[in-house]
């Protein structure tokens, strides 16, 4: 453990360090090219998701928009 106060003497002269030291030891290392992978895979993911959503979302062929057959449906309420 590396941690404490240092004095270092030359001739006549005292200097003093104090040492903090913090090791992790659940830490792990990562090199550029983990890295790289994890940003390529977070960007591929994302494509993906953008391309589900508007194949789910983007062809509404059939409905009816918020806009249209407002009417209808609140005519029908009044009257029934």
């Amino acid at each position: 453990d590396p941690r404490g106060l240092y004095t270092c003497q030359i001739e006549d002269k005292k200097k003093k360090l104090q040492v903090h030291y913090r090791m992790c030891q659940n830490c792990i290392e990562v090199d550029a090219a983990t890295i790289s992978g994890i940003v390529v895979a977070d960007v591929v993911a994302t494509v993906l998701l953008a391309v589900a959503v508007y194949c789910v979302t983007g062809h509404n062929r059939g409905h009816m928009s918020r806009g249209e057959g407002g009417t209808a449906l609140l005519a029908a309420h009044r009257w029934g």
